[in-house]
């Protein structure tokens, strides 16, 4: 058996659009919406994508980027207030592999001129096959190409 490892780890990203809140919870509960922004970019097309945006509803997008292995986002919707707040657990594989467990919440603030979206995931990243950098890393470019997709709607 290998060595099993464990590293717990929580970051927060934030980001400003220039649209109203109701405009930004719409990109993430619309199926169609967050179809069109929410994928990797080196994958642009998921081979699967499902979307029950309800509490306890689920979520399923799975596609295979560069490397070759299916990736599976499978979540779980925990809490959810309209225009403010989606609360949702995941996990992560890579093909038979799970690399991560996270909880991630999601609050949308009114600004002047748009809202402040603060994403705050806390992550189980497990046996060293993924880890919070990258998963950080990851999460900003999905929430500038949200940002690219409000423009466009504009």
């Amino acid at each position: 058996m290998s060595q099993r490892s464990v590293v717990h780890s929580t970051f927060v990203v934030e980001r400003f659009y220039p649209a109203a809140p109701a405009r930004v919870f719409s990109a993430f509960s619309d199926p169609d919406a967050k179809r069109r922004w929410f994928v990797d970019p080196h994958d642009p097309m998921p081979s699967r994508h499902e979307m029950d945006f309800r509490v306890g509803g689920k979520e399923i997008n799975a596609g295979c980027p560069s490397d070759g292995q299916m990736h599976f986002f499978n979540a779980v919707y925990q809490d959810i207030v309209p225009d403010q707040r989606i609360v949702y657990s995941y996990e992560l594989l890579f093909g038979e592999t799970r690399v991560s467990v996270s909880l991630a919440t999601i609050e949308l603030v009114a600004e002047a001129g748009g809202t402040r979206l603060v994403m705050t995931e806390q992550g189980a990243f497990l046996d060293g096959h993924d880890t919070s950098a990258t998963r950080e890393h990851g999460t900003g470019e999905l929430l500038d190409a949200l940002g690219a997709f409000l423009k466009v709607q504009i």
